[in-house]
């Protein structure tokens, strides 16, 4: 019995037929639908995107190939899919391109709910202008604190107030909005216990009960 396993192991072992794998990206394989009013130009490290609400750059790594099999289709691929790096790049790369797409055509937008008592937000002048790199706008909002909080809104960022407790903010770039987003948030995070803070979309927390003594 033991000699029998013991040769079966060694064909396995030694068997000349491997198997062949083949790995793809399941986000960097899917085409891109191009709207007719978006243009690209593509060198070796970047791809240019232009469209109404103005031009962006999606930076290309040496290994990344963008094709144009057919009008208003682009589709993203690599050198070696079987290389990690080439890999991991290939799906990034395609969110990348379909984000510069929809941020030059639609933009970004995303709100924001001031949870709690007496909490309030409201959209004013900048006194200080375009002095701490603003574009001459802030956000002022109450947040239970002694004090105001004040929030400098960046020149690439469009910020409206349309109720009290509700800010809404929009970019073409979703990255640089998330950054802002997260800003704001994290003046008053929302805490697990009366559940107020400042929530981005659709965010909800779980809330935690007091133990009582």
């Amino acid at each position: 019995m033991i000699p029998r396993l013991i040769a079966r192991v060694a064909l396995r072992s030694f068997s000349s037929s491997a198997p062949a794998y083949k790995h793809i990206s399941h986000i960097g394989g899917k085409p891109i639908t191009l709207p007719p009013n978006v243009s690209f130009s593509p060198s070796s490290s970047a791809l240019t995107v232009s469209g109404p609400l103005g031009t962006t750059s999606v930076p290309l790594h040496p290994f990344v190939r963008i094709k144009f099999p057919v009008e208003n289709i682009l589709e993203v691929s690599v050198e070696d899919a079987e290389i990690k790096v080439q890999r991991q790049m290939w799906g990034t790369t395609r969110t990348h391109i379909f984000n510069a797409i929809v941020g030059m055509t639609e933009g970004f937008k995303v709100p924001l709910y001031l949870v709690g008592v007496g909490y309030r937000a409201q959209l004013e002048e900048d006194p200080r202008g375009t002095l701490d790199g603003g574009n001459g706008k802030r956000l002022t909002m109450k947040l239970g604190y002694s004090h105001s909080v004040h929030v400098p809104i960046p020149p690439h960022i469009t910020c409206e107030v349309p109720l009290p407790t509700k800010i809404v903010v929009s970019c073409t770039d979703k990255h640089l909005l998330g950054l802002f987003a997260a800003k704001v948030r994290g003046y008053r995070k929302p805490e697990p216990y009366k559940g107020k803070g400042i929530f981005v979309g659709d965010e909800k927390i779980r809330i935690k009960s007091v133990k009582k003594k």
